[in-house]
């Protein structure tokens, strides 16, 4: 019938009723006997970690509704029940529901969502690095004299689980140039976290490739920023490098992680970014992520070899068709890519999206609705970034430090920053991005804003829809001088 609502629209409602979300909310507030709330307890149940049998009545009563409302959702976006309880059994799986749902209770069905952690913290493990990246967003080249002890690391990664933190992702500088590394990732491994790398390649031996493994690392991301030796070693600032890096790539196939190639779009390397795609096949990488240049850090010193918008968006759609070819993942954290996919999915009827940097899934139908709540840049949102002193900042090509975890917990910075919240409230946003059609998919590179803009409310200057349709109410000056 006419009018008549969608399964998803229907779900979203009864998330939003008031009386379920009280009960969420203090579910995940109510603690049982064995340190667990009634959420955790709930969502456990519901993956069968526990045993049943011995449950008490107030326990049996959460874990039914937890139940209902997983059941309810399978049903909206249709999902295979048995699947979703397979994935309930990944211990960051869960941290993840128990997330969305404790956000659901405090905050109501907004979009885009907001969490009452992040699901995923960017950790620059250590300034130290072999190399000299022109576009290092850290500067890094050596260890900074007020980086974290070991034990300090252990007491965050706590913090991380204990506020159900899905992943975290060691980046740098070069993580592996830390010896404690092994430790602190066996150690984030052993509390449920999804454990990544990004690295440089150059030390990804065969050794620390086992390592890796043995430490329980899921994931490594692999700076690659051109198909030759010139190109790459160009942007990397040291001699020798390409060739170690490729054999670090060899080494992470070979020892069976989950490989990708990351790669920094410039007008340097723009025209070799298809032979990289190319090269990252032939050698077993499952995934390419084209990183958005930020003009932050020795960046700043680059800033006229960004991309234009048109540049930008040919890239994007170039993403998308290989994406959709099936042979290798391609993805960008340029976040206008939700709305290229969602465009693009519209001419090529594939429904092939990209809500965030970390995935492209196909949604069909219904689910498409899922891109104005997950969608976009994630910065303050969906994520943030630990510093190699325990400071945190929205993201780690944003230099805006909003709490310091040697003085404060991260649920703490989390939910006071004023910087933060504002982040996370796309009304905010000004000028072509504040009054765009796609800011609920999209919303804009903050970083970006902020580094040509000083300002991380202001419009995304790298976007094609700022070209068609120019900043409506802005006019601020630039901070960064843009390059045609």
């Amino acid at each position: 019938m006419k009018g008549e609502q969608s399964p998803v629209t229907v779900f979203l409602s009864i998330l939003g009723n008031p009386l379920l979300r009280f009960l969420i909310r203090f579910s995940g507030k109510v603690r049982l006997e064995d340190g667990k709330t009634f959420l955790e307890a709930a969502i456990n149940d519901l993956a069968g970690e526990d045993d049943l049998s011995k449950h008490s009545l107030n326990r049996m009563f959460f874990s039914s509704i937890v139940q209902a409302t997983v059941r309810l959702g399978c049903v909206a976006f249709n999902v295979e029940w048995k699947d979703a309880i397979n994935s309930l059994r990944i211990p960051y799986f869960r941290k993840g529901l128990l997330n969305i749902l404790g956000g659901i209770g405090e905050y109501g069905v907004t979009r885009p969502i907001s969490a009452p952690a992040p699901f995923l913290v960017v950790w620059n493990f250590t300034n130290a690095c072999n190399l000299r990246c022109r576009h290092c967003y850290q500067r890094a080249d050596r260890p900074g004299p007020d980086e974290l002890k070991t034990e300090e690391c252990f007491q965050i990664v706590d913090q991380l689980d204990e506020n159900n933190v899905s992943a975290l992702a060691f980046s740098g500088g070069e993580p592996l140039a830390r010896e404690d590394f092994f430790d602190v990732a066996e150690y984030a491994h052993s509390r449920g976290l999804h454990v990544s790398v990004a690295t440089n390649g150059t030390l990804l031996t065969k050794y620390a490739v086992s390592r890796m493994k043995e430490a329980g690392v899921d994931y490594v991301e692999v700076s690659l920023d051109g198909a030759s030796k010139g190109t790459h070693e160009s942007f990397r600032g040291v001699r020798g490098s390409f060739d170690a890096t490729i054999r670090g790539i060899k080494n992470c196939v070979e020892g069976g992680i989950y490989t990708c190639i990351a790669t920094t779009a410039t007008k340097l390397n723009l025209q070799e970014i298809p032979k990289i795609i190319e090269l990252a096949k032939s050698l077993g990488v499952e995934r390419i992520i084209v990183f958005n240049f930020i003009p932050t850090g020795r960046g700043e010193e680059i800033a006229n070899l960004d991309l234009s918008p048109e540049e930008r968006e040919s890239l994007l759609k170039l993403l998308y068709k290989v994406t959709a070819s099936g042979e290798i993942e391609a993805l960008s954290t340029a976040p206008q890519y939700s709305r290229v996919c969602l465009q693009q999915s519209h001419l090529s009827g594939l429904d092939l999206l990209s809500p965030t940097h970390f995935a492209a899934v196909t949604l069909h139908g219904r689910t498409k609705q899922l891109a104005d709540f997950i969608g976009g840049c994630g910065a303050g949102r969906l994520y943030c970034a630990i510093q190699p002193n325990g400071q945190v900042t929205p993201c780690v090509f944003m230099p805006i430090v909003v709490g310091d975890l040697r003085k404060q917990s991260l649920k703490e910075v989390w939910l006071k920053s004023k910087v933060l919240r504002e982040l996370r409230d796309r009304s905010m946003l000004e000028g072509r991005c504040g009054h765009c059609k796609y800011k609920y998919v999209c919303g804009g590179c903050r970083a970006r804003a902020y580094a040509y803009y000083g300002d991380y409310l202001a419009p995304d200057p790298g976007c094609i829809r700022e070209v068609e349709e120019p900043s409506i109410q802005f006019s601020r000056r630039i901070k960064v001088e843009l390059i045609a």
